[in-house]
């Protein structure tokens, strides 16, 4: 997967608006994230993205969600309704060591489609390249410079001398 990317697809499951569950509060109340996970599983791909009420793209089941379009990587802002993630921070601040424009603002799901490259954040999957969405090619249809750029980064940052630092256990 983190060679040749990975399909998902759009949940019709919506994200949980932010003022009846603060997403800031990593609680066990995941069950959106858990249909969403379902309807992802009965379409044959490992994970679905997650839009908000309002149809904007707030992440995925168990992911941050980032888009390249133009060389600015982009990614929801939190009041989209995500859980900001370690591994989320981790790729902003690399994009922007690496001189990547950073924007986190809303974008749609055609955005997503018409965007040069998509990739996931989480802890487990660390950064993991998306190039189908709902059977749309995203970008060529492998995986772009920046993800792969920013996953080159992501691993060396985790690692201390040769060793990683962490484990997805």
């Amino acid at each position: 997967m983190y060679e040749e990317g990975l399909e998902i697809i759009t949940a019709a499951t919506r994200r949980n608006v932010p003022e009846g569950v603060n997403p800031q509060i990593k609680s066990l109340n995941y069950l959106n994230n858990i249909m969403a996970k379902i309807e992802a599983n009965l379409a044959g791909v490992m994970e679905a993205l997650i839009l908000n009420t309002h149809d904007y793209v707030a992440e995925c089941t168990g992911d941050n969600v980032f888009i390249v379009k133009d060389g600015v990587l982009i990614t929801p802002p939190t009041y989209a309704g995500i859980l900001i993630g370690v591994t989320r921070n981790a790729i902003i601040e690399l994009a922007q060591k690496h001189n990547i424009k950073v924007e986190e603002k809303l974008f749609t799901r055609y955005e997503v489609y018409a965007a040069d490259e998509c990739f996931l954040t989480g802890t487990a999957a660390e950064v993991i390249p998306v190039v189908k969405v709902d059977g749309r090619v995203i970008g060529d249809g492998k995986p772009g410079p920046v993800t792969k750029l920013l996953l080159k980064a992501f691993k060396e940052l985790v690692k201390i001398d040769g060793e990683k630092i962490y484990s997805e256990d």
